[in-house]
């Protein structure tokens, strides 16, 4: 095969293959399983418990891990992440305290 056609072949098939990317959705409907993480006696007294939760980075998501952060003003309820449908599209609400 001449280099012309091959390298014509080449990139047709790259930009069918970019457009098949791009079709996708960029983000998948639900978040993996929850993992099981033991928490750990705290350190200290105003220190609570964060839970380890899947993140979304805009492409896949990730495990952050759980850990103690020192308590804040209003933390009374952990709140996990959710996707929430807002009119014609989904909302990734990032997990939080309330």
């Amino acid at each position: 095969m001449p280099v012309p056609t091959r390298r014509l072949l080449l990139t047709s098939l790259f930009v069918a293959l970019s457009g098949a990317a791009a079709a996708q959705p960029s983000y998948p409907p639900i978040p993996p399983p929850k993992r099981i993480e033991p928490a750990m006696p705290p350190t200290r007294g105003n220190y609570v418990w964060q839970p380890g939760h899947w993140s979304w980075t805009g492409y896949r998501y990730v495990w952050v891990g759980g850990a103690y952060v020192k308590r804040q003003p209003g933390w009374n309820t952990w709140v996990p992440g959710r996707w929430v449908l807002r009119g014609d599209h989904w909302v990734w609400i990032r997990p939080h305290w309330r």
